[in-house]
């Protein structure tokens, strides 16, 4: 079974999960707080993991909304130091690990949370959290593996994290824990580390590895055909593993950076009345941004084709826009609920948004405006 050291450990494949008893020992933690989502407590993936803990939980919090609120970061870092707990097991997708590393860092270091806030240079404020042991249940945030999380603030803005100090101790990457995931969803997330790769690809800070890394993770997904596959047939396991491997790779990759496509995909994540899914957002907003980018990174556009295994004249914003049609994702905002109205806000915590620095080409509010027109 494969043990990697990359920005933490991941003990990856399938029935990995079998070794989180040993994992959590290793860590020194004997009363661990387990959460998650009330979709994977009723689909009894929490049975599965507090079967393999080899432990009684100190809490479990099975609650996790979509797009994790700082309010709900507060409640359940009071539940975690009133239970004792001494570490932390994130299961789930990307919001149950996001507000795990919430609750870890408001429980071990206190508030307000905005003093850690990426964009104001908070992460000076962040120092050592209790062990997260990460189990990702999809394909697509890499949050077991990344240095950093998203909360929603109580002010409205999406606000991005990052520290090394947020990485988990450990991530267990089972592929098995993926194959109940209904197609809408494996689309979805697969589409959030397909933009992980690309867009840190192309972030333009200087990181060769990490952009090898991203590459791979393209070749994996959409050259060998595992997102299709994924999503056509939920039980192929090597579809499944390989997809997994994707978003990992995704995550590593984005060390570097994202860019605008994040950016406005957090800006209209914060719209919580419309429960907007973050991978689908990207999903809608990659082809547009692809159009936008051309002609900054010419040798790095040959380069994705090739990883993508598509031909080398290829318009990569027309290729996304087919795999998503081919995937099932709709083609526009409005198709999932997004209003003309929402725009200006929209634009305006976009050219606020951490992510909105890493793009390949700058953008300005111009920019944003034209491209969310073209996606509604």
């Amino acid at each position: 079974m494969p043990v990697m050291n990359f920005l933490t450990t991941c003990i990856f494949d399938h029935g990995a999960v079998g070794k989180l008893g040993k994992t959590l020992t290793g860590f020194g933690v004997s009363r661990p707080m387990v959460i998650t989502d009330p979709g994977i407590k009723a689909v009894g993936l929490l049975d599965t993991i507090l079967e393999n803990l080899g432990m009684e939980p100190a809490a479990v919090f099975a609650e996790t909304v979509a797009n994790p609120t700082e309010d709900q970061a507060i409640a359940v870092a009071e539940q975690y130091n009133a239970a004792k707990a001494d570490g932390l097991v994130a299961l789930g997708g990307g919001s149950a690990m996001d507000l795990t590393k919430a609750v870890g860092l408001l429980a071990s270091q206190g508030g307000p949370l905005e003093k850690y806030a990426a964009i104001t240079g908070g992460a000076k404020h962040i120092g050592k959290l209790p062990p997260v042991i990460a189990i990702p249940t999809t394909a697509g945030t890499g949050s077991e593996v990344s240095v950093g999380m998203i909360t929603t603030m109580n002010n409205g803005r999406k606000e991005t994290f990052a520290s090394p100090h947020l990485i988990p101790a450990a991530a267990i990457c089972d592929p098995d824990l993926t194959l109940g995931l209904p197609p809408f969803l494996t689309a979805a997330t697969g589409m959030d580390a397909v933009t992980h790769c690309i867009e840190a690809v192309l972030t333009p800070a200087i990181n060769p590895p990490a952009e090898g890394v991203g590459y791979d993770g393209l070749n994996r997904a959409i050259k060998t055909g595992a997102l299709k596959r994924a999503v056509t047939d939920g039980s192929d396991k090597d579809a499944r593993w390989n997809m997994m491997m994707a978003s990992y790779e995704g995550a590593l990759a984005f060390t570097k950076g994202l860019g605008s496509v994040h950016a406005l995909s957090h800006a209209a994540g914060r719209l919580k009345e419309k429960k907007l899914h973050h991978g689908t957002l990207n999903a809608i907003f990659l082809p547009h941004l692809l159009r936008f980018n051309e002609g900054a990174a010419p040798e790095k556009y040959e380069r994705l084709r090739f990883a993508m295994g598509l031909a080398s004249n290829a318009d990569l914003g027309d290729a996304i826009a087919r795999l998503n049609e081919d995937l099932g994702i709709p083609s526009t905002l409005s198709a999932i609920g997004v209003e003309t109205s929402d725009g200006p806000g929209i634009v305006e915590f976009a050219l606020n948004d951490l992510a909105h620095r890493g793009n390949a080409r700058p953008a300005e509010q111009g920019d944003y405006e034209r491209i969310f027109e073209q996606a509604m």
